[in-house]
C-alpha cells in the first residue's frame, strides 16, 4: 500500500512537472512571437519616418537660399548647386529632394575639393563634421536645400572652398540628416560637377547609415 501511494506520489510530481514545461514551452513561445512582432511592428514604423536624401530633378524649381545677413542670397535650380566667395565669406548651396518616406533633419557637413574618385572613401565621423547654426528641415518627397559656410577668411578651409569656387572646380560635400527625432541618421556623399559659369550640377555617389547596419 506504501509503494501504491508512493507511486501516484512520483506520478503527481512527473505530471505536474510535465505540465510547468508545456506551460513555460507555450509562453516562451509566446514571448518569442511577441518580441518577433514588436520588432517587425518597430522596423515599419522607422520605415515610415526614414528620410533619404538626394539631388533634386532638374525640372524641379528654382529655390532661394539665405544666409545670416540680409544681403546674403544664392538661387539655386533644380538638379544644381550654386556658390559665391567673397573677401568675407564662402558661401554655397545646393538643391535636394528627399525621396524618404519622413522628414528629413539636416545635421551637418564637410567638404572637399578636387575630382571625386579622389576623395576619400570613408564615411565621415559625425563629431568631425561641421554643425549647422540652424535647423534645416526637407519634406518627404519633396525639395529642400542644403547650405554651408566659411567666413574665417584666415582659416584653411576658408582658402580652400574660395579657391574651389574661383576656379570652378568639383567639390564634394558628405551631408549627415536623420528623422524628425534625431535617429537614423545617414550621410549621402554629392558630387559638384561644373556646369555653367557660375553653377554646378549635383549627383549622389554614396550613402551611409550611422546608426543602423549597411545594406551592401
Amino acid at each position: 500500500m506504501f509503494e501504491l501511494a508512493a507511486s501516484w506520489v512520483t506520478i503527481s510530481a512527473l505530471a505536474t512537472a510535465g505540465g510547468t514545461l508545456v506551460l513555460a514551452i507555450a509562453t516562451f513561445a509566446s514571448v518569442r512571437s511577441a518580441n518577433r512582432a514588436a520588432r517587425v511592428a518597430e522596423v515599419s514604423v522607422l520605415s515610415n519616418l526614414r528620410p533619404l536624401l538626394l539631388p533634386s530633378g532638374l525640372e524641379d524649381r528654382r529655390q532661394k537660399v539665405g544666409f545670416m545677413n540680409n544681403d546674403e542670397w544664392l538661387y539655386i535650380e533644380g538638379g544644381r548647386a550654386a556658390a559665391r566667395a567673397t573677401d568675407t565669406a564662402v558661401l554655397l548651396a545646393m538643391s535636394v529632394r528627399n525621396v524618404g518616406s519622413g522628414i528629413a533633419l539636416l545635421h551637418g557637413w564637410r567638404i572637399f575639393t578636387g575630382n571625386r574618385r579622389d576623395a576619400e572613401q570613408a564615411p565621415p565621423v559625425p563629431e568631425e563634421l561641421t554643425r549647422f547654426t540652424r535647423d534645416i528641415y526637407v519634406p518627404a518627397g519633396d525639395i529642400g536645400f542644403w547650405q554651408g559656410t566659411f567666413r574665417d577668411p584666415t582659416s584653411d578651409g576658408y582658402a580652400t572652398a574660395r579657391r574651389a569656387v574661383e576656379e570652378h572646380q568639383e567639390l564634394v560635400i558628405d551631408v549627415m540628416y536623420g528623422d524628425l527625432e534625431g535617429g537614423q541618421r545617414a550621410v549621402t556623399r554629392f558630387g559638384w560637377i561644373p556646369a555653367g559659369e557660375h553653377d554646378w550640377i549635383v549627383q549622389a555617389g554614396r550613402v551611409w547609415n550611422i546608426d543602423r547596419a549597411d545594406p551592401r
